[in-house]
């Protein structure tokens, strides 16, 4: 048996890699809340660092869209700058190529700001995912400040940063959608109408018998794959970006050298880079994926006939 070096828990590097990895990229540990709230009705509710991340994602996004679409329109639209300006083009495309093709000229008004909200949001929340915050946190912490592990920069450290890789966020996003389908199906043709409208008209009786559940599972198949989505991508590349720099750690200790260690950083190095460019294409193109599908579920409940 290979002896391995091991760290004061007794736990060697290799044993350490997975637990490390599932630790970054997942919430607080409860026993580690940020803020902790006594339980209430059975429900804990303390203050995790993903809750913490969703707090400041609302106050970016209403720092850097909300505050200053409003001087704009005080303004009459006199104090435009380049960030509204480019503010601007964005709420024009989300318009123009999501929400009208899907539901419509006559509720392109209605939905559209629900569609730019998800974009912002989700945008946002991808993105401060790839800032290392916490992470530089925790190296000043340790060559620094030395707090004690009980303290609340320590507290900070414990769990990853994106919310969007919180299935739990990305399902309260995708339940959203789903009342929002059943909304604009029944504005667009009533209570009664909308739930007739999941299957179609004028077939044989025995085939409802089939096809009645079959689409309320596809109703709610809809927000599962939202959810699945979004987490799962947001999630995966992290993941492969720690298991890639892991390698460097495992190899050292596989042959009992740091040289090993450091030949492997020539090449895991280089693809953790690579991949975090890709991450940041990634961001973009999820929080665009999450609008469009949203947009063409809720046309979907709209426009029937298409």
């Amino acid at each position: 048996m290979v002896a391995s070096n091991t760290d004061n828990s007794g736990l060697t590097v290799l044993e350490q890699v997975g637990p490390n990895i599932i630790h970054h990229v997942s919430n607080s540990d409860i026993a580690h809340p940020i803020v902790h709230v006594p339980k209430l009705f059975g429900i804990d509710f303390s203050i995790t660092k993903h809750v913490f991340m969703l707090w400041l994602v609302a106050i970016i996004v209403a720092t850097v869209i909300i505050f200053p679409i409003q001087r704009y329109v005080k303004s009459n639209g006199k104090q435009k700058s380049r960030w509204a300006i480019m503010i601007e083009y964005i709420v024009e495309f989300i318009r123009d190529a999501i929400s009208s093709p899907n539901v419509g000229p006559k509720w392109v008004m209605t939905w559209t700001p629900l569609f730019l909200t998800f974009f912002f949001f989700i945008l946002f929340a991808n993105g401060i995912g790839m800032i290392p915050i916490f992470d530089l946190i925790g190296l000043l912490d340790r060559f620094i400040f030395q707090t004690s592990p009980d303290s609340f920069i320590n507290n900070l450290l414990h769990g990853g940063v994106t919310a969007t890789g919180n299935f739990n966020v990305t399902a309260g996003l995708a339940t959203i959608t789903f009342f929002a389908i059943i909304v604009a199906g029944v504005r667009e043709h009533g209570f009664i109408k909308h739930w007739k409208n999941l299957v179609p008209h004028g077939l044989a009786w025995p085939i409802y018998i089939i096809l009645i559940p079959i689409e309320i599972m596809g109703l709610l198949v809809k927000p599962f794959a939202l959810t699945m989505r979004l987490a799962a991508n947001m999630t995966g590349g992290h993941i492969a970006i720690l298991a890639l720099l892991s390698l460097m750690a495992i190899i050292g200790e596989k042959f009992h050298s740091a040289f090993a260690g450091i030949g492997v950083a020539i090449i895991s190095i280089p693809m953790s880079t690579a991949i975090s460019g890709l991450e940041i294409i990634v961001v973009l193109v999820q929080a665009y994926v999450f609008t469009l599908l949203t947009a063409v579920f809720v046309g979907m409940a709209i426009n029937v006939h298409h």
